[in-house]
């Protein structure tokens, strides 16, 4: 998510720095980033090779990467902070960003679940946090839920709102409640889904297919879990905390098996 994130805020204009752990871990998103951006590059040229060519280098020339967080901060407006869904790590990121960040930097997350009020707890410029809920595939899909807390300043949520436009993207503004709107909506169906699999009502497949012919969906929940994360999935679950979701023993079960979706080869359905 994270790399889908910096090509795309490149691509359009913005000097970035994409920070990570260590210079493996950069490495590694820095080979998706091009790879990405390539593709990218041929769509938006509409396959002119001379235009993707220049299109493709100028937005690597505002790409920089680095493992030391503290150095980046000194030059950054805006930071997007796109780790796990843990509530303790990325309170404990963000208390690290509002020390070192610059007085007017907004400190944003990506979450897909938890309170934004809460991971931001941690700092002291309550009134420059917020949600930039990016979904996956980022370069493809539309939507950017802007999500305001009781704290967020007038100021903060229209800078939000107008990053995510200069993107390309439609922007939505929404309470800091759990799930958002379009998880919050999502959920209770594939947590239905999920059980219907379980009680062996239908298959995962045909599941799919249901949803797809008769309702119209591009995707099925099952292809929709694999491409999140069935990690991020259960999380999510797990931070809904009402009738509306339940804990699924399959999901679990999966989570253990390190069958995660296409980030690990397997999930609902096999990629290798």
């Amino acid at each position: 998510m994270g790399s889908g994130i910096a090509m795309i805020t490149a691509a359009n204009g913005y000097q970035v720095t994409v920070v990570d752990l260590n210079e493996e871990a950069l490495a590694r998103g820095r080979h998706q980033v091009e790879k990405d951006l390539q593709r990218m590059a041929m769509h938006v040229s509409k396959g002119n090779e001379e235009k993707a060519n220049q299109f493709y280098l100028a937005a690597l020339a505002r790409l920089n990467y680095s493992a030391s967080l503290e150095k980046v901060l000194s030059a950054t407006d805006l930071v997007i902070e796109a780790i796990v869904e843990n509530l303790e790590k990325k309170q404990a990121l963000f208390k690290i960003i509002d020390q070192g960040a610059l007085p007017h930097t907004i400190i944003a997350t990506n979450t897909s679940s938890l309170s934004v009020k809460e991971i931001g707890s941690t700092t002291q410029r309550q009134d420059r946090i917020g949600g930039l809920h990016f979904f996956n595939p980022v370069p493809l899909m539309k939507l950017v839920e802007v999500i305001r807390t009781d704290s967020t300043s007038d100021s903060t949520h229209e800078a939000l709102l107008a990053f995510g436009k200069s993107l390309r993207k439609t922007t939505i503004t929404c309470k800091d409640m759990p799930g958002f709107v379009v998880n919050r909506l999502l959920f209770p169906v594939i947590s239905e889904a999920v059980s219907m699999v379980e009680r062996g009502d239908a298959t995962a497949h045909d599941i799919d297919v249901a949803m797809k012919l008769g309702l119209g969906h591009p995707m099925g929940p099952f292809e929709l879990m694999d491409i999140v994360g069935l990690d991020t999935v259960q999380n999510i679950q797990k931070e809904r905390r009402d009738s509306a979701v339940k804990p699924s023993a399959l999901l679990e079960k999966m989570v253990k098996e390190n069958k995660l979706g296409v980030k690990t080869g397997e999930g609902f359905y096999n990629y290798k």
